[in-house]
């Protein structure tokens, strides 16, 4: 059975739910107007691994906020959720992290093998998590786990698109001191060439030049589940399953926070919510 109905909701939110904590140390170092990914900051849920080879994400994985697993035809939803940070006007998302991989060296000028291709992953409930068959809910993103270094220095990201053709992303600077945390959105690189195309997967990435310091920084695949906007430093904000959208959480989904911050740290983040089952 699936929830459709305000009284099976309010009974799953009661009766029938998985809590979630937030709560996160403050990264230093960040970039007003960038994103940030809080699965290497500290607190719960845990510090999160540095990936190495590319890998599937899923519930039971540290750093992933643990809920019960449902057996078909129940299902699971963000149902409701609070959050606060110490900075102002900052935006919380909760991601299923469905791939990553890590230990890309920003001194090497040769091609770094990525290795992430959704094409017949099945394992982790991927094929539901995923969500649309021409891969067009998932977000990709450059994800640092250590400090690279300050030489200007341009990424090319080889890809594999949805139709099974393939190419190179826009280039992206990587240079000037890119600081543990920071992640790059990469879907709004693709090229005019190759409009209407979404990315199946990642080849490889080359770098232009050194950047004098190897670093560690890598790729990961999410799909965004649920977005909490707080204008106000510490100040708690409520949101219902509307405000929320209602996302299905499906079994397996690896769920972890990342910021949009608004100031050179990502500030305290602290909250929780319920996923409802029903």
């Amino acid at each position: 059975m699936t929830i459709t109905t305000l009284d099976g909701l309010a009974n799953a939110l009661g009766n029938n739910s998985s809590r979630f904590i937030i709560d996160k140390a403050s990264l230093s170092n960040a970039v007003a107007g960038a994103y940030y990914s809080l699965w290497r900051a500290t607190g719960q849920p845990g510090q999160g691994a540095i990936p190495s080879a590319a890998a599937n994400c899923n519930n039971v994985l540290t750093g992933s906020m643990g809920f019960t697993q449902q057996t078909s035809p129940a299902t699971s939803y963000g149902g409701w959720s609070n959050a606060v940070c110490s900075n102002n006007a900052v935006t919380i998302e909760i991601h299923d992290r469905l791939m990553h991989m890590g230990g890309l060296n920003a001194t090497l000028l040769t091609a770094q093998t990525v290795g992430i291709d959704f094409n017949g992953i099945t394992a982790d409930n991927m094929v539901m998590r995923i969500g649309d068959s021409n891969y067009s809910d998932i977000q990709w993103w450059l994800e640092w786990y250590t400090d690279t270094g300050a030489t200007a220095s341009n990424a090319t990201i080889a890809v594999t698109y949805n139709d099974g053709t393939t190419g190179n992303l826009n280039a992206v600077a990587v240079g000037g001191t890119v600081r543990a945390g920071r992640m790059i959105p990469l879907n709004a690189l693709i090229p005019g060439a190759a409009a209407g195309k979404y990315i199946r997967g990642i080849v490889s990435v080359t770098l232009s030049a050194s950047t004098a310091t190897a670093g560690s920084f890598g790729v990961t695949a999410s799909r965004p589940r649920m977005t909490m906007p707080l204008p106000l430093a510490n100040k708690m904000e409520i949101f219902d399953w509307a405000a929320l959208g209602f996302p299905e959480i499906f079994n397996s989904s690896c769920l972890w926070p990342l910021e949009l911050c608004s100031t050179t740290t990502t500030g305290t983040v602290r909250g929780g919510g319920k996923i409802a089952h029903g």
